[in-house]
């Protein structure tokens, strides 16, 4: 493979546009944002003739703009490229492209269906789907850990706390899968302009199926989330069919593929660093925390989102001005020198450790960030303290987005008891 390192005479940061550069090795990406982050002010990043975006890429620039959402906005959208209206008028707005009071009242009805009691029983949930998913790889042996343990743990528990039946679930994990496959992975024109037919099929089919079962849990609530979403009483709101879709879709994709990943490369980084591997052996309870976030921040999950300047605001030695497009790079912002010594290490007794693994603070600041904690935790918990020697063989097959750290396979071996 020819790097796209950068070449004599280029602007610094052209090679983040170069579908080739995201398919490179990760250390030749790792090396390429420590080259921008020691420049001056952020660089722009050309996306064809007439567009572009400005690539922040220290940790305090990420963070500023995070929490600044009236001049960095959300909306038309965190993607690239940014959804097509007609998308958006289809499926509705997700909470991630909202902003001001549209997303804080979205913001609130959700945060009010996660009551306390909910919220325990997903935890309880937790431990025992991981428990159960340990137990069935020490039975069947399989050789593949995304499909067999790491997106089977998110998917269930995301699953049963929103109360899907059984006989849906299959199916949607087959959704998830072909709505997020192509995510970032191509950047070419052709790419752009082609229909993503399949992926918003798979959409338009996990919306209709759910909601379907929102109707029936406005006529019969039971005790589950989507009962507590469509029967909520938040200023006399509560979410409707195409809010209740754009939801689910939001938190399958988000909450699942997010998540498998921050688990597969965990197993990963624990397999390539056994000193690290016997220091969470010898406590557990001692450095899981720790574990659990240094895996996050090393691995960084979400590469970037995307923003769109509202108002004039100066920002990292650069005037920004309505309508300026900005990407928040929180690869970069992960393994920022200024925050923490020696990045590129992995480091389970890291402290502090301020990553940006669920952004980077202020309204958009993930919602499902202490699930997604406990998930990790349980699991790890299952996999290592069982004797049977579980590591990754081989690296991860990487999908080479430039949206997410996906991880499409892992080989891993393990000893029978």
């Amino acid at each position: 493979m020819t790097l796209p390192a950068q070449r004599p005479g280029q602007a610094p940061g052209r090679e983040l546009a170069d579908p080739a550069f995201w398919q490179a090795p990760p250390a030749h990406r790792l090396a390429a944002f420590a080259r921008l982050r020691a420049l001056d002010s952020p660089v722009f990043v050309p996306e064809g003739k007439s567009a572009g975006h400005w690539a922040l890429v220290r940790h305090a620039d990420v963070q500023e703009a995070s929490r600044l959402p009236k001049v960095f906005a959300s909306a038309p959208g965190v993607t690239t490229p940014e959804p097509a209206r007609w998308v958006r008028a289809l499926f509705g707005d997700s909470m991630v492209n909202l902003d001001g009071a549209d997303h804080a009242q979205l913001r609130k009805i959700v945060q009010r269906a996660f009551t306390p009691r909910l919220l325990a029983a997903a935890e309880e949930d937790i431990h025992a789907v991981a428990a159960r998913i340990v137990d069935d790889v020490l039975e069947g042996a399989p050789e593949e850990f995304v499909s067999a343990v790491a997106s089977r743990l998110p998917l269930e528990v995301i699953c049963n706390m929103m109360g899907i039946p059984e006989r849906y679930r299959a199916e949607i994990a087959d959704r998830v899968n072909h709505a997020s496959e192509n995510i970032g992975v191509e950047r070419g024109i052709a790419a752009r302009l082609r229909m993503p037919g399949r992926g918003l099929r798979a959409l338009a089919r996990m919306q209709r199926m759910v909601a379907g079962i929102g109707r029936e849990r406005r006529k019969n609530p039971t005790d589950d989330l989507i009962s507590a979403l469509v029967t909520a009483n938040v200023d006399g709101q509560a979410l409707g069919a195409r809010q209740l879709g754009a939801f689910f879709s939001l938190l399958m994709v988000a909450g699942v593929e997010t998540t498998r990943n921050a688990i597969t490369h965990g197993l990963t980084l624990l397999t390539d660093h056994p000193d690290q591997r016997d220091l969470l052996l010898g406590d557990f309870e001692k450095y899981a925390d720790g574990a659990v976030d240094e895996m996050i921040r090393h691995s960084t999950p979400i590469i970037q989102f995307r923003r769109t300047v509202a108002a004039e605001h100066t920002l990292g030695g650069h005037l920004f001005t309505p309508g300026d497009k900005v990407v928040l790079y929180y690869a970069s912002a992960n393994r920022d020198e200024a925050v923490f010594p020696d990045p590129d290490a992995f480091d389970l007794t890291r402290s502090p450790n301020p990553h940006l693994g669920f952004g980077g603070g202020g309204p958009h600041f993930c919602l499902g960030a202490h699930l997604a904690r406990v998930e990790m935790k349980a699991l790890f918990r299952e996999l290592l303290t069982r004797p049977v020697g579980l590591r990754a063989v081989g690296l991860p097959d990487l999908a080479g987005s430039n949206f997410d750290n996906r991880v499409r396979s892992l080989r891993f071996a393990f000893e029978r008891p």
